[in-house]
């Protein structure tokens, strides 16, 4: 029984992210109660919010100012969706697979 509780302990942990990799989509995380670094986890795909999925390049609604300035005249923007990943110093929750040296993953992030 107290192997099973040990387990269940450890499948959810909070930590601070120590180091991200961009690239590959992972972070290291210090654990709160072990200080133990984790190896890189997968951070989980957090689907942005799409607001069109025209592939065409997306742009922001028009805004005025109401000045009846040029510098406020009706205007664009280009729109950048990306995906959330976690920066060093973050408060994240992870989850570990309920198996002997198993991998985990970032679940999000904790504000």
């Amino acid at each position: 029984m107290d192997n099973i509780n040990s387990v269940l302990r450890r499948l959810v942990q909070v930590g601070t992210v120590m180091d991200v990799d961009l690239s590959k989509h992972r972070a290291r995380v210090k654990f709160q109660d072990t200080g133990i670094i984790s190896d890189w986890l997968h951070v989980l795909d957090t689907h942005p919010h799409i607001p069109d999925f025209d592939p065409a390049t997306q742009e922001t609604g028009a805004k005025s100012g109401g000045s009846g300035e040029a510098s406020f005249a009706s205007h664009k923007h280009p729109l950048t969706i990306k995906q959330w990943m976690p920066a060093v110093n973050d408060t994240v929750v992870c989850l570990y697979l309920p198996v002997w040296n198993s991998d985990g993953f970032v679940l999000g992030g904790i504000t």
